[in-house]
């Protein structure tokens, strides 16, 4: 069974923030030499933050509980394995705060759940 409409768009609005929040920590923790790969998002990223992205990018692609959560971190359902999930919240504590200035309205809507 697929997506609605609206629950597509969604899913298709996280998968770019979270990369877009993956880029952010790539361009503050690492080397702009090292930024060889495109990310889903369509920035440069470096291979070790592409496999972040790519795993974000597959746990939003396959969230059931798109439709009715606000986020990862209040939904009953964890998706992430440990230590993925330490990896992502690292990412999330370092772009949370500069997403504001990059992607506002990405942030905004992060913030309140739509």
């Amino acid at each position: 069974m697929g997506d609605s409409p609206k629950t597509a768009k969604r899913r298709a609005r996280e998968k770019r923030t979270i990369s877009q929040m993956v880029v952010l920590y790539c361009a503050g923790n690492h080397e702009a030499a090292t930024r060889t790969e495109t990310a889903h998002c369509g920035e440069a990223i470096c291979p070790a933050c592409l496999a972040i992205d790519a795993n974000a990018v597959l746990r939003t692609e396959r969230c059931r509980k798109m439709d009715e959560k606000t986020s990862c971190e209040q939904c009953g359902n964890h998706c992430y394995k440990p230590e993925d999930r330490e990896r992502i919240r690292a990412v999330m504590r370092y772009a949370g705060p500069r997403m504001m200035g990059r992607h506002p309205v990405a942030a905004l809507r992060h913030l309140m759940g739509i």
